[in-house]
């Protein structure tokens, strides 16, 4: 069945979320504060709005994928967003990563005012959603999901359901967690290969077929041993993550050695000015580094 679907906030993931979207003969109608970003829309099939409003007069279904917590309240909840705009029973799919409490909050609020609403986190890069791969954990109420899930089935194949809304946002935060560590191993393995003057292209083919490879490995490790890192999440964005998922263990009392250390990684290599590259970039905190 062909839906009209908002999308609001075009960026990397937004971007490749709308290709999805209409490549499934789905019209998708999108509003971003860069209008550049309407013009890409455009070359997919879509139809750049000037504003949230425009986009829930025309939408059954709006998604968001913003930047920043406050950015997703904002256009969900201030005036002028969508519970202040959209049709009675609009579905709303929040998709941007922010905090569980946030969420439990956003899915309190929408459906207080006729609306549905389903936590929809996607785990996967912008380039692996744009290739159909990854994974949408759906939070909310189960009828919900049940009628939308050809919907989110036509951005990713394998939408999932979690459970209430919020805990889709927990697990987003435990595979994130996972992406750093396996993110930042990949840049201290290929590092130790390449002073060992291994050729790394070799090395990636054999790891990439043993016990030692992961999926950041694969996507990641290329930028890596190229030294070029055109994102595909940018580490600015990827910092708000690590806070989140600091923040979402303290509150259930998880321990999170591993991911501290990380977190240190990313930084010192954010505040070297690398935090609109992808955060494979955090191989270049190893450049300089002996043992």
């Amino acid at each position: 069945m062909r839906e009209t679907v908002g999308v609001v906030g075009l960026g990397l993931l937004g971007h490749a979320v709308a290709s999805r979207l209409a490549a499934a003969g789905h019209r998708v109608v999108g509003h971003d504060v860069v209008p550049a970003r309407g013009d890409a829309l455009k070359t997919l099939g879509g139809e750049p709005a000037p504003s949230v409003a425009a986009v829930t007069a025309e939408s059954e279904i709006v998604c968001t994928l913003l930047p920043s917590l406050d950015a997703v309240e904002h256009v969900i909840l201030g005036r002028g967003g969508i519970v202040d705009t959209a049709r009675p029973g609009t579905t709303v799919i929040q998709m941007s990563t922010i905090s569980p409490t946030l969420t439990e909050t956003l899915a309190r609020e929408v459906t207080s005012r006729g609306h549905g609403f389903l936590d929809c986190p996607v785990s996967g890069t912008s380039g692996m959603v744009e290739r159909g791969n990854g994974v949408i954990f759906v939070g909310g109420e189960r009828a919900l999901f049940d009628r939308r899930q050809s919907t989110l089935g036509a951005v990713l194949p394998r939408p999932i359901y979690v459970g209430r809304a919020g805990q889709a946002m927990t697990l987003k935060l435990v595979a994130n967690l996972l992406v750093a560590l396996h993110s930042a191993a990949a840049a201290e393995a290929l590092t130790m290969a390449r002073r060992a003057g291994l050729d790394l292209g070799l090395v990636l083919d054999v790891l990439g077929s043993g016990a030692a490879t992961s999926r950041m490995l694969e996507v990641r490790g290329p930028l890596i041993a190229q030294g070029e890192f055109p994102p595909q999440m940018k580490l600015d964005l990827f910092m708000k993550d690590l806070h989140l998922i600091q923040d979402a263990a303290r509150a259930v009392d998880a321990p999170l050695p591993l991911t501290d250390v990380a977190e240190r990684l990313y930084a010192a290599v954010a505040a070297e000015g690398h935090g609109g590259e992808d955060l494979a970039v955090v191989a270049r905190v190893f450049e300089t580094r002996r043992a």
